[in-house]
């Protein structure tokens, strides 16, 4: 089936927000564990519902899992806008894309409002036909739901559509959903573990995956 749309996460893959969400991990387990964890620890979830990492941080107590939940939004919420930006080649990317007519879209873990505002402010919003993020859909990756949403959402089936992530959890949504799922090798996660799914393929850039989609879209 041709081609005919784009998907992408968004952390990790379109906007670099590590430092960012670490910094926010790092300030929460400390202000409320009052102990601190290794980055490995902190950073494995990510890709995932944000509540889903606390909650397993809390041991599973539902109150305090709140509670850091509450205190990691107020501190990445107060520190994000400086925080961000888009990795390498992402704007030139997706402008090249949509004047090649390809319709795109966003399949994140973040909320859908600050995962809005991060593109508008990093000046690419405009290049996207739909955005669904945990609020939006009651399934979250790895689950394949909030990528054949997304595809619903950009008028077309999910085998129309590439899905490109960083995490694994990408890949088993894209992969179940029924995608042509790209694995971006510039994110949070290592190579071996992106291509042990077995994607249909693997870039080193955005430049590159744009050269790559443009060969392969209608």
């Amino acid at each position: 089936m041709a081609i005919r749309g784009i998907l992408y996460d968004n952390d990790g893959t379109l906007v670099d927000t590590h430092d960012l969400i670490l910094a926010s991990m790092r300030h929460t387990t400390s202000t409320v564990l009052g102990k601190e964890f290794p980055e490995s620890e902190l950073m494995k979830g990510v890709g995932t519902p944000l509540d889903a990492q606390l909650l397993e941080l809390a041991g599973g107590d539902e109150a305090l899992g709140a509670e850091l939940a509450r205190v990691y939004r107020e501190h990445n919420h107060a520190i994000h806008d400086q925080s961000i930006s888009l990795f390498a080649g992402v704007a030139d990317g997706l402008r090249a894309l949509h004047d090649a007519g390809c319709k795109q879209g966003v399949v994140t873990a973040k909320r859908h409002a600050l995962a809005q505002h991060g593109l508008e402010i990093m000046g690419v919003w405009d290049y996207m036909d739909c955005l669904v993020g945990p609020d939006d859909c009651p399934k979250a990756k790895p689950d394949p739901e909030p990528v054949a949403m997304a595809a619903g959402l950009l008028g077309l089936k999910p085998e129309e559509c590439i899905y490109l992530g960083d995490s694994p959890y990408d890949m088993q949504a894209g992969l179940a959903a029924g995608c042509m799922t790209v694995a971006a090798l510039w994110g949070m996660f290592p190579e071996d573990l992106l291509l042990s799914y077995q994607p249909a393929a693997a870039c080193a850039s955005f430049a590159d995956f744009a050269a790559y989609a443009l060969d392969v879209a209608e």
